[in-house]
C-alpha cells in the first residue's frame, strides 16, 4: 500500500498543481517510479496507489500500471482514491491509518498474510525481501525500517528505542533529547491480521488522529506486540524540501554513488515518452550531466540534470541545476542553482539563481514553477521562489 496523497507543501511552486509523488526526477523519472520499482524488483506483484492531492497528472502517468509489469489480470496496480459509501457524506483521507484503513476491502480481497506500507515521496533503493525475512523470522506483529542518522538530526524524525534483540519497546516523535539515532523512514511491514485489529480499534477511537506514527504504532507498543526494527543501509531521502530534491538529483550525478540509475540489476522502471534523441549542437559544451531525449542543446551544460524536451539556446549556460520536460532557456541566459519546473521559459539574457558553492548547506535554491515565462533580461536572486499561475487563472 503506497501512500502517494500528500500535498507535498514543502516544495511550494513545485507541487502547486501536482502531486508531490509525480514531480519529475532524475531527467526521466517521477519521485513515485522508486517506490514502485522497489516493489517490481522485490517481486511485489500487488500494489495499491492512494492518491488524494492533485491526483490527475499522477493518475495519467500511472495509467494500468505497464511500465513497472505491474499490468495484471490478478492483483496489480490499482489507483485507490476516498470514496463515499450510501448514507455517509464521505471525506477526504484523514491520516495514514484511516487511508488503510478505508481500504479494508480492497486488502481482503487478495487475503494477504504481510502488507507494507511505504510512502510515495521519498528516494529509495531498497528490497522489501530482506526486510520480510526480519519480520518473519521473529514473528512479529510489525517491522520498521530505520536508518542510523545523527544524534542531532534524530531530533527531526521519529525515534525507535529499541533492546539488544532489535526489539521496539519505545517509539519518540522528533524528540528534543533522543535516546537513540534509529530514524523511522516511514517503510513499514505488518502481519495483516493484527494490523487490520488496529485498524479498526483506531478508526472507532473519536479522538484519534488517524495516523501510522501518533496511533497505530504506539498502540501496538502499549499492547505489548512484537514490533521489530530493520536497519537498512542503502540509499533513501526525504526529498520534502526543495533543498533534499536538489541534493537527490545531484546524487544521481555523482561516480560511484548509491543512487546509480545504472545498477542492472536493480532497474529503475518508468512511464517514459517517445521522443526523439537529443541534439547537441556544434558549438554546445556538456560536462557531466543528464542530457534526455528530445533534447536541443546549442549552450553550455554543467553538472546538471536536463529532463526530455529540453531547449538550451546558444550561449545559454546551466550550472549545477535541474530542468524538468519542455523548459525553454534562450539564448544568452544563465541557469544557476536552480530548478526549473516544466514547461518554464527563461528569456534571453536572464538570470536565475547565482552562483554558489556545490557543498554549502546553506545553499539558496532558486525555483520557478511550471509554466512561468521569465522575461528577457530578468534578474532572479538566489533562493527566489515563482510561482505558476493557480487553475482558473489567478496568479
Amino acid at each position: 500500500m503506497l501512500l502517494a496523497g500528500g500535498q507535498g507543501s514543502r516544495l511550494y511552486a513545485l507541487t502547486q498543481n501536482v502531486a508531490k509523488p509525480a514531480v519529475p526526477f532524475g531527467g526521466k523519472y517521477r519521485i513515485i517510479d522508486f517506490p514502485l520499482s522497489n516493489c517490481v524488483n522485490s517481486g511485489v506483484d500487488t500494489v495499491g496507489v492512494l492518491t488524494q492531492y492533485q491526483p490527475l497528472e499522477l493518475n495519467v502517468y500511472l495509467g494500468n500500471g505497464e511500465p513497472w509489469d505491474l499490468d495484471r489480470a490478478n492483483g496489480g496496480l490499482h489507483s485507490l482514491a476516498p470514496y463515499t459509501l450510501a448514507g455517509d457524506a464521505g471525506s477526504w483521507y484523514k491520516g495514514t491509518a484511516n487511508a488503510i484503513y478505508q481500504n479494508i476491502g480492497f486488502i481482503d480481497q487478495y487475503d494477504p498474510e504481510y502488507v507494507f506500507v511505504l510512502s510515495g515521496d521519498n528516494i529509495s533503493k531498497m528490497d522489501y525481501r530482506e526486510m520480510l525475512k526480519v519480520h518473519k523470522k521473529n514473528n512479529a506483529a510489525a517491522t520498521i525500517s530505520v536508518l542510523t542518522v545523527t544524534m542531532e538530526e534524530a531530533k527531526r524524525f521519529g525515534i525507535m528505542n529499541v533492546r539488544d534483540d532489535d526489539s521496539i519497546y519505545e517509539f519518540e516523535e522528533k524528540p528534543a533529547h533522543p535516546k537513540s539515532n534509529l530514524a523511522s523512514m516511514g517503510v513499514y511491514c505488518f502481519t495483516w491480521s493484527k494490523l487490520r485489529q488496529y485498524l479498526v480499534e483506531d478508526e472507532a477511537d473519536p479522538t484519534s488522529s488517524n495516523d501510522f506514527g501518533k496511533n497505530i504504532i504506539p498502540n501496538m507498543l502499549n499492547a505489548g506486540e512484537t514490533m521489530m526494527v530493520y536497519r537498512f543501509d542503502g540509499y533513501w531521502k526525504d526529498v520534502g524540501t526543495i533543498n533534499s530534491l536538489w541534493d537527490a538529483n545531484m546524487d544521481i550525478l555523482a561516480p560511484d554513488g548509491d543512487l546509480s540509475v545504472y545498477d542492472q540489476k536493480w532497474p529503475l522502471w518508468a512511464r517514459n515518452p517517445i521522443r526523439p534523441p537529443h541534439l547537441i549542437q556544434e558549438h554546445a559544451s556538456i560536462n557531466h550531466s543528464f542530457i534526455s531525449s528530445g533534447c536541443v542543446i546549442d549552450g553550455d551544460i554543467e553538472h546538471s540534470i536536463i529532463s526530455d524536451s529540453v531547449e538550451v539556446g546558444h550561449g545559454a549556460i546551466v550550472r549545477y541545476s535541474v530542468v524538468m520536460p519542455g523548459a525553454k532557456i534562450l539564448p544568452g541566459a544563465t541557469v544557476e542553482y536552480a530548478i526549473l519546473a516544466e514547461d518554464v521559459v527563461v528569456g534571453a539574457g536572464a538570470h536565475v539563481g547565482s552562483d554558489q558553492v556545490y557543498d554549502d548547506p546553506n545553499k539558496k535554491v532558486a525555483v520557478v514553477g511550471k509554466g512561468v515565462e521569465i522575461a528577457a533580461g530578468a534578474e532572479i536572486e538566489a533562493g527566489a521562489m515563482l510561482y505558476p499561475e493557480k487553475k482558473g487563472g489567478d496568479k
